[in-house]
């Protein structure tokens, strides 16, 4: 097969090596630069035919060379590959991109401004095992992914121009940003310096999600054995690929803790070897480069997935130095269980808290301290104000309005459509009619608030009521339509008449309703003292 040689490979050390033989072995590398000579020589007797250079001014000139790969140290990869980008050559840098999020952004925008391929070299993205993983989480075999746990140790080659965080590091969060398909709102990293100032050979990364998944991620270049491993937890199965087996890499477990009548309740169903492809890593990333630069697409591990790889790197290291000001910035003073999801964009109050498996959308906006149940769905565009309990299985559907000290009983029901039909699209805002929950009401469990309405301060609507109309405040509400049936106290207690006056049994206090067309006067004394 005849040769198409086009590619200048740079930097001839210990992962060099394996890009120079895939690249000769695909036909299109032309020539080795390295400033080593003795370097070089080997490589002149293992690859004769080839071409030579200790200057990269002789490739960057060189107009028969479109193409460079880069696998220099760390420290070099922002300078050479600016160059070779300046130079209009496209670019496969080893990870990482840079060594900040500043260079790695200015790679970026020459890239683009160029017209110039970029990618780096995330080899982790193009393991079998690991696309194997992403279609198993596309097909929901594994759930939702809530925990995973990363170990790369080894007791290798110690670096002094980098830490064993940027060192071993990139691999694992590319493919967890790829499987988990969000930026982290969280990064914090611990260490130990043992062998050489000012430089971590040991760290531990906790990386956080807003909706409740977290990674902990272990490197090490101290390390007795060699150790590769990936661990994904999700809410109906977990993974294991193990890269240091010599066979049987991925593992299905399907195991757990269920929730089986409001218990936890463990889950061990077997472990099932999954088969994938064997394929060299190495030599899949590079011809997947190779195809971008003859097709002018964008590479999957493109200069702008290493810059978000970058910055959590950095975050990372701000935190082993103690200036990580994500991770040092006050957390969130509420509460969300981890299998609850929370959209980007909702404000939630402090002192909250948000149960099993409840979904709050993006518009949404939470009072302070809160309580929503398991199950409950907080819709777009709903307003719900400071101490606010909702039991379990309620959802509250844009429109609503709920002010303080409402409560809203297990499985009540909102609606939003005055006549809903699947045919015809009601989607919009104006196809919802307000309903307005004003302060201190409760509704009761399993009543159905028709939309349109406004329920009173301190009404009290009975369960299994069906309310059509607007109730007024105070008043207790029954039936199926709902009718009242008295009054209720803001302390939760029916309110009887005695003679001309009327008494809450629960305060043991009298008082008169001052005007019965305007009963949201009536107050409870021992309330409005508490208050």
């Amino acid at each position: 097969m005849k040769r198409n040689q086009s590619v200048a490979h740079i930097g001839s050390g210990y992962w060099g090596k394996n890009i120079v033989r895939n690249l000769y072995d695909l036909r299109v590398l032309k020539v080795i630069c390295d400033k080593n000579r003795d370097a070089l020589a080997a490589f002149q007797q293992a690859y004769p035919e080839l071409e030579y250079a200790t200057d990269i001014d002789e490739i960057l000139c060189d107009a028969t060379i479109p193409t460079v790969t880069i696998a220099t140290p760390a420290s070099t990869h922002f300078t050479l590959a600016r160059r070779a980008l300046q130079a209009g050559k496209d670019v496969f840098v080893e990870k990482p991109l840079a060594l900040n999020p500043k260079e790695g952004q200015q790679l970026c925008e020459i890239a683009e401004s160029e017209g110039r391929i970029l990618m780096v070299g995330h080899i982790l993205r193009y393991h079998p095992a690991v696309e194997k993983i992403k279609e198993l989480l596309d097909q929901d075999v594994l759930g939702g992914i809530k925990y995973c746990a990363c170990n790369r140790l080894n007791l290798g080659k110690v670096r002094n121009e980098e830490n064993i965080l940027w060192s071993f590091a990139p691999h694992d969060i590319s493919v967890l940003l790829y499987l988990i398909g969000s930026d982290p709102d969280d990064v914090q990293s611990t260490g130990e310096i043992i062998l050489q100032p000012g430089i971590h050979d040991v760290t531990q990364t906790i990386i956080r999600w807003r909706d409740g998944v977290m990674a902990m991620l272990n490197v090490s270049w101290l390390h007795p054995y060699k150790e590769h491993k990936l661990v994904i937890v999700g809410d109906k199965a977990m993974i294991v690929f193990d890269d240091t087996k010599e066979r049987d890499k991925l593992s299905l477990y399907d195991q757990g803790i269920d929730f089986v009548k409001g218990e936890l309740v463990k889950r061990e169903d077997g472990i099932k070897i999954i088969d994938y492809e064997e394929k060299e890593p190495l030599r899949t990333e590079l011809e997947h480069f190779l195809s971008c630069v003859a097709t002018r697409t964008t590479p999957r591990t493109d200069g702008r997935e290493g810059l978000e790889v970058l910055k959590v790197l950095h975050a990372a290291q701000l935190d082993l130095e103690g200036k990580n000001q994500l991770a040092n910035q006050a957390k969130p003073d509420y509460t969300i269980h981890p299998t609850s999801v929370i959209d980007p964009g909702a404000t939630i109050g402090a002192g909250t808290r948000i149960w099993h498996f409840s979904h709050v959308m993006a518009k949404a906006a939470i009072g302070q301290k809160c309580s929503l149940g398991q199950n409950v769905v907080v819709a777009n565009n709903v307003n719900i104000g400071n101490n606010v309990k909702i039991q379990n299985n309620v959802s509250i559907y844009e429109g609503v309005i709920l002010e303080d000290n409402c409560f809203c009983g297990p499985s009540m029901v909102f609606t939003n459509v005055k006549n809903p039909r699947s045919s015809v699209p009601r989607n919009t805002s104006d196809d919802y009619l307000r309903t307005h929950v004003k302060e201190g009401a409760s509704l009761g469990a399993n009543c159905t608030i028709v939309c349109g309405v406004t329920i009173g301060e301190n009404a009290f609507i009975a369960a299994g009521a069906v309310v059509t109309k607007d109730v007024p405040p105070n008043a207790l509400m029954a039936g199926v339509p709902a009718k009242q049936i008295g009054w209720m106290c803001g302390f939760g207690a029916r309110i009887t008449k005695e003679g001309k006056r009327y008494k809450c049994k629960q305060c043991q206090e009298e008082f008169e309703l001052q005007d019965l067309n305007t009963p949201r006067q009536l107050t409870c004394p021992r309330l409005a003292e508490e208050a």
